[in-house]
């Protein structure tokens, strides 16, 4: 078996057991973002995705930051971070920072890379960056940025002839719908279980 298929299919099995830790809100999402990122970086640039590559390097040390986080901010520490709405003062400060990293990238990709796709590669990579420093703050909409990221991402990997993870990345856009309702219900019974708390 070729090595870049082993690559696809051992980044999908991560991948899958990383979307279920974060469909549960697990703190182990972060180990397992450590190890995948290594793996899929490998591939991305044999594939010559060379921003996805960079992006990978982000997510490894997106993993050790969010553990930190999540580990710093756990309940019986009196100071967890709960599942909430993204402010809209916020999304400005995202939507400002997503076009500078964007514009960034894709210069980076024009100028001093081979990158056949550098403004999709750019895209998803600034989208991606967002969305992973979101998942930090525990705001549901993260999964509607993903959601984006992987339907793009799934149609970029097909056109790069990476099926498997192209694939995976279509079973990450349903996943991403359900792991926003499921955040959403985790807010709301979050919410009611304080108001009861405060009541008594």
């Amino acid at each position: 078996m070729k090595l870049e298929i082993i690559l696809q299919i051992v980044g999908a099995a991560l991948g899958l057991l990383y979307l279920y830790f974060e469909y549960k809100a697990n703190i182990y999402l972060w180990i397992v973002g450590l190890i995948m990122p290594a793996v899929n970086g490998f591939l991305y640039f044999q594939k010559g995705i060379y921003a996805d590559v960079g992006m990978n390097i982000y997510y490894i040390l997106a993993g050790i930051y969010g553990w930190i986080i999540w580990n710093n901010h756990k309940p019986e520490s009196g100071k967890a971070y709960s599942i909430s709405k993204t402010p809209l003062k916020k999304w400005l400060h995202l939507a400002f920072l997503f076009v500078i990293i964007d514009i960034f990238i894709t210069y980076i990709l024009i100028k001093f890379t081979n990158s056949k796709v550098p403004y999709v590669d750019a895209f998803t990579t600034s989208l991606s960056i967002i969305a992973m420093w979101m998942l930090s703050r525990k705001y549901v909409e993260q999964w509607l940025v993903w959601l984006v990221v992987d339907a793009v991402t799934c149609c970029l990997y097909f056109y790069k002839n990476i099926p498997i993870s192209a694939s995976l990345y279509l079973l990450y856009s349903c996943l991403a719908i359900a792991g926003y309702l499921r955040w959403l219900r985790m807010m709301k019974d979050e919410a009611a279980s304080q108001k009861i708390s405060f009541h008594k």
